[in-house]
């Protein structure tokens, strides 16, 4: 068999998982009710996906893969975990020059993460993702962050 066949094959079987763990744990990050099983699920195609894109994908990629994973571990109140990989997507969008909704979810990400247990820590993040708002041109991108960001607001007055 031709190896480059089979590199093919594996590099679209890492693609496929990589999109389909990201679905499943927007599936599970959507659901009103969730069981301990559904956050334990949700906890494993969130790191799944990061891990393939980690053999396939882009530094877009894994800063994004990044992100979610922090996002999850930030709605499970698990604050050690969501700062460890906020702090990671920050790292892989500067260190590869990513763009500025790349490095202003980071800083989201960051926010959420703080607003856990250091809740006067998050504004500085919060503010530095707003300005980078500002600057973003693609309507898309700018909707994204500020949805996600008033996500955050709300979640930041949900807390005790």
């Amino acid at each position: 068999m031709n190896p480059d066949a089979t590199d093919l094959r594996e590099m679209q079987f890492h693609r496929k998982m990589a999109v389909d763990f990201f679905n499943e744990t927007w599936k599970q990050l959507d659901k009103a009710h969730r069981t301990l099983e559904d956050d334990t699920r949700m906890i494993h195609t969130a790191h799944a996906s990061r891990l393939h894109w980690e053999i396939v994908g882009s530094a877009e990629n894994l800063a994004v893969g990044e992100w979610l994973v922090s996002r999850v571990h930030s709605i499970l109140q698990q604050p050690d975990s969501a700062l460890f990989h906020a702090w990671r997507s920050l790292d892989v969008a500067e260190q590869n020059n990513l763009s500025l909704f790349h490095r202003a979810c980071s800083h989201e990400a960051i926010a959420r993460a703080l607003s856990i247990s250091h809740q006067e820590s998050a504004v500085e993040h919060i503010a530095m993702a707003r300005k980078f708002a500002l600057e973003i041109v693609d309507p898309e991108e700018k909707t994204i962050l500020n949805e996600d960001l008033s996500s955050l607001e709300a979640f930041r007055a949900s807390e005790p």
